[in-house]
């Protein structure tokens, strides 16, 4: 067959080669939601209902970069939006190889035997090749992932910073809007990803490992900061004296804090996610933290500063991406990186060069 033909036959087929933003599955879902002859009103009401089928095919919509589902995930969002909000969101990190899978299939597992509903957004490392998840947290929850009440959607992470950003933030009002009233959002782990997941989260939960050094991150500021808990997983068979000698240390090290703004103090918790050990204690105190800021009104308050954040995170975005897809500004740009090259300008010349063109 000639090139010409070749041509021919795939404009004959209306096929097109799939975005290197969203996965080959992911392609097929959309085309498979674009033959779907059932209006967007109908695919809301599905999604309203409960439909993990409707909620799935939405956030493979928020994934993909092409302008036309855009327009239909903003017309999805914004239809969902009046039936969010009602979920407690709970953000679990921790360094790889602590167990957060094994952790969030036995938490979740948990909540559901409570009658909850939950939704784990597992964000996963992205394969520079194929732009798709590498981790594959479907297969590390097997359990979980057959529960009727459970959702389980690994996301890659693509080049965004610490591999969340505002489409894990969108996919979180549709699993509210399905009825999901507790939504795990699990980290990488690497980067700055923690910083992420703690401005789109009510409760911000820590994992960590005794004997692992640890402890003496503790007495440092950065993310044990940032926790409302810290988990010493694995708390089993030979590591219980050391898991309760780092929750001694970490627990030194919280007094060290000033207090939260919150009134919450957080707490230390043991657990064995392996043998189910601990995790309702865990969902106890979560509980307890709700009431809490509840009644101080923190709870309402922290989620209004994180709109007004993230409000400022899409006009940043918005405004980056508009500045580099400026072909005047691409073209310049080009010439700026040469005489930087060849120490005919400097780095903050060139920029505010660039800058003054936009």
């Amino acid at each position: 067959m000639s090139k010409e033909q070749q041509k021919s036959a795939l404009s004959e087929s209306g096929s097109k080669p799939a975005s290197k933003n969203i996965s080959a599955e992911s392609a097929k879902k959309i085309r498979s939601f674009r033959r779907n002859k059932s209006s967007e009103k109908d695919f809301l009401k599905d999604l309203l209902n409960g439909s993990k089928t409707a909620l799935g095919r939405g956030i493979t919509l928020i994934e993909s970069n092409q302008k036309t589902h855009q327009k239909q995930a903003e017309s999805l969002i914004e239809g969902a939006l009046p039936h969010a909000h009602k979920s407690i969101r709970i953000g679990i990190t921790g360094v790889p190889g602590v167990g957060k899978s094994t952790f969030i299939e036995s938490f979740g597992s948990y909540l559901i035997e409570q009658g909850k509903k939950v939704a784990v957004l597992a964000v996963d490392p992205s394969s520079s090749v194929s732009h798709g998840s590498i981790l594959g947290d479907k297969t590390r929850m097997e359990k979980l992932v057959t529960e009727k009440n459970a959702f389980i959607r690994p996301s890659p992470s693509g080049d965004s910073l610490g591999g969340v950003a505002r489409k894990t933030r969108e996919s979180i009002i549709l699993c509210e809007a399905a009825g999901f009233d507790v939504i795990l959002i699990e980290t990488v782990g690497v980067g700055q990803s923690e910083t992420t997941v703690h401005s789109m989260t009510d409760f911000f939960l820590l994992l960590k490992l005794a004997g692992a050094g640890d402890e003496l991150q503790g007495i440092k500021r950065g993310i044990v900061e940032m926790a409302d808990a810290i988990v010493i997983n694995k708390a089993d068979g030979e590591n219980q004296k050391a898991a309760r000698d780092a929750k001694m240390e970490f627990n030194r090290a919280l007094h060290l804090y000033p207090p939260k703004e919150s009134e919450w103090k957080p707490k230390v918790k043991l657990c064995s996610a392996l043998y189910n050990e601990g995790v309702p204690d865990i969902w106890e105190m979560i509980t307890e933290f709700k009431a809490k800021v509840d009644e101080n009104g923190h709870f309402q308050h922290n989620r209004q500063e994180q709109n007004k954040f993230w409000l400022y995170q899409t006009i940043n975005d918005y405004l980056k991406s508009r500045f580099y897809d400026d072909p005047k500004i691409k073209t310049a740009l080009k010439e700026q990186l040469k005489l930087i090259e060849n120490n005919k300008t400097t780095a903050f010349a060139a920029a505010k060069y660039l800058l003054s063109l936009a």
